[in-house]
């Protein structure tokens, strides 16, 4: 595939791949502590690249200040965040009001790019940007309905981890656009893991009894979490980072809660209502804007 056909399906793709990784949590929250499944998928994936880097004889960081700076993002952009939404899940946050910190990353990154990387957020940006917060909040509405906001207080820790892991992200991805501007992202990604890794394993080992029940669910959904998403869609998104806005790169997640509905529906027979429907539609348009160039 050449590399521009690749630039214009890789938001697609990513979005499709990435939107599966609430699924993956679903599927092995009952068989495996979320630190722990999520430290070994850091270390099975950068094993993973290693053979293919090697195999490529891929061009690896030339000093260690690369190589930190690969490692400091892969803290930001899977330690804190994967690890604080999973666990933040695992520990009674409604997946609801996750999706509703996630929906913010894109609306933080718009108010920081101007300052942080000189990016002009113009008036269609923005108004893409706030369509796509309202499709999200339209798509979530059943699930919001449900909650018993007055019992919320007994999540305040979930939250906040929740929304540390919001901010983290919004942070790594500035931080890789800043200092991983070049280098092979094969080996920027083993690096990335090997910084997550690093810092999952103290903490899992602190907080939780390391336990995973190995079954042909949990397999799959390890090899999954490896392959398609550690591996595929991490690659895509860096490939994004790399070659556009980051403003525009984090609007593509306003995409996955629309994603994760439909797939839900398809999989698993959860409902899919009019307003559901017209969240999609509504979502959908503002990303359109949001990421629309010129």
């Amino acid at each position: 595939m050449s590399p521009s056909l690749l630039l214009r399906v890789a938001p697609a793709v990513f979005v499709l791949i990435w939107s599966t990784g609430w699924l993956s949590a679903r599927f092995a929250a009952p068989y495996a502590d979320p630190l722990t499944f999520l430290g070994i998928r850091y270390v099975l994936a950068g094993l993973v690249l290693t053979g293919i880097a090697l195999a490529a004889r891929a061009r690896w960081p030339q000093s260690p200040r690369e190589a930190g700076h690969a490692m400091v993002s892969g803290v930001l952009l899977h330690a804190i965040y994967l690890g604080g939404v999973w666990w933040a899940i695992r520990h009674g946050l409604p997946t609801a009001i996750s999706g509703l910190i996630a929906a913010v990353q894109p609306i933080l990154t718009a108010l920081l790019a101007p300052i942080l990387l000189g990016e002009h957020i113009g008036r269609r940006q923005w108004i893409g940007i706030g369509l796509g917060f309202v499709g999200i909040a339209l798509v979530l509405e059943p699930q919001l309905e449900g909650i018993a906001w007055g019992a919320l207080g007994g999540v305040m820790l979930p939250i906040f981890v929740n929304v540390a892991g919001m901010v983290a992200v919004t942070a790594g991805t500035f931080y890789q656009k800043k200092y991983i501007a070049t280098g092979d992202l094969r080996t920027v990604t083993i690096l990335q893991y090997l910084g997550a890794a690093l810092a999952t394993w103290p903490v899992a080992l602190l907080v939780e009894k390391v336990e995973v029940t190995w079954n042909l669910t949990v397999i799959a959904t390890m090899a999954w979490s490896v392959l398609a998403l550690s591996i595929g869609a991490i690659g895509l998104l860096l490939l994004l980072i790399r070659n556009g806005a980051v403003s525009r790169a984090a609007a593509l997640i306003y995409l996955v809660p629309p994603s994760v509905a439909i797939e839900a529906f398809l999989l698993f027979g959860e409902t899919l209502s009019t307003l559901q429907v017209v969240g999609l539609v509504v979502t959908a348009a503002g990303v359109a804007l949001a990421v629309r160039r010129g």
